[in-house]
């Protein structure tokens, strides 16, 4: 059990603090571009907690405890970056269904982002997993 909390806090602040430099920092003048108008003032702080306690778990039942006897850490990187694709394109190609002029340009970033940071964080928690 201490193994997979271990775990879960690894990915959770690796995916963390790559996610806020890339949304506070590299990506905001992209995304106030492109979706300004519709971003509040403030972060919506409750959903942000859940969305990042959420999300880790994810990458953990279907990336790293399944790959947990194999060593090769690229296929955890593989399975993490797909569970990122599927998950930020649901979000990115809703809204491009559903939002009148929501930028193609930044869904497929966002889609490219999520396959990234997933891949990253679960490879960190990969690595934890497999110390232990």
């Amino acid at each position: 059990m201490m193994k997979l909390l271990v775990t879960y806090i690894t990915v959770t602040v690796v995916m963390v603090v790559i996610d806020l430099v890339w949304l506070g920092y590299i990506a905001k003048p992209l995304y106030f571009a492109g979706i300004g108008h519709l971003m509040a003032e403030k972060p919506n702080i409750m959903a942000a907690i859940s969305f990042y306690a959420l999300f880790p778990i994810g990458l953990m039942i279907f990336a790293i405890v399944p790959e947990a006897a194999n060593v090769d850490w690229q296929r955890t990187a593989f399975w993490a970056a797909l569970f990122g694709f599927f998950t930020y394109a649901t979000y990115d190609l809703t809204n491009l269904a559903t939002l009148k002029n929501f930028p193609l340009q930044l869904a497929l970033i966002d889609m490219l982002w999520g396959s990234l940071v997933s891949a990253v964080a679960a490879t960190a928690g990969k690595w934890v997993f497999s110390r232990f």
